[in-house]
């Protein structure tokens, strides 16, 4: 019997099917827990996924609007993007922030750390609560379209709570946030 924190999968043979500049996908011949043979599908990010949750000092957030292709609808997210693996996650956060909203912050805190899609990834997530906020302008890369919304902290609460918003990473930064607020932490 195996410890339940020790990896009850046997590797047999992997195979590279995809990659490119963002992610990569392995596909895995395997042992599965009950000791017969399978297949796993893993995606592997060459990034951090980053989410930064902007507030002022008057308890408003910044929402960034944009079409996401996965997807094949339109979002409304916290200002988000990723880092390079081996960086400081921090200054990525700043990165997107200023690239997103014009923004920059004087404080910052990490909020949460979290996987996305364990199932099928390797994905790490890390979320920063950003305060001390001062607008500059905003340097979007050319892939992105954005509109970029600034709302009561309240409003996008409920955004989450009414299922308008469904971006997991905002969802856990806005969860988070209006805890840290009813715990008085915030």
């Amino acid at each position: 019997m195996h410890h339940p924190e020790e990896n009850p999968w046997q590797i047999v043979s992997e195979k590279q099917v995809y990659d490119n500049p963002w992610i990569g996908l392995t596909e895995y011949q395997v042992i599965n827990p009950s000791g017969n043979l399978g297949i796993y599908g893993k995606v592997y990010f060459k990034n951090v996924a980053i989410g930064v949750l902007p507030l002022d000092e008057q308890m408003n957030t910044y929402l960034v609007g944009q079409y996401r292709f996965a997807l094949g609808q339109y979002s409304w997210e916290i200002p988000e993007g990723g880092g390079p693996l081996g960086t400081d996650p921090l200054e990525s956060a700043k990165r997107e922030l200023l690239e997103e909203t014009g923004l920059k912050a004087d404080r910052w805190a990490e909020l949460q750390r979290m996987h996305l899609s364990n199932s099928v990834t390797d994905e790490l997530c890390i979320i920063y609560l950003a305060r001390g906020l001062q607008q500059f302008e905003p340097e979007p890369e050319d892939t992105e379209q954005l509109i970029i919304k600034k709302l009561p902290f309240k409003e996008v609460y409920r955004m989450v709570t009414n299922g308008a918003i469904t971006d997991s990473v905002t969802v856990a930064a806005v969860l988070k946030a209006q805890l840290m607020i009813m715990e008085g932490r915030l």
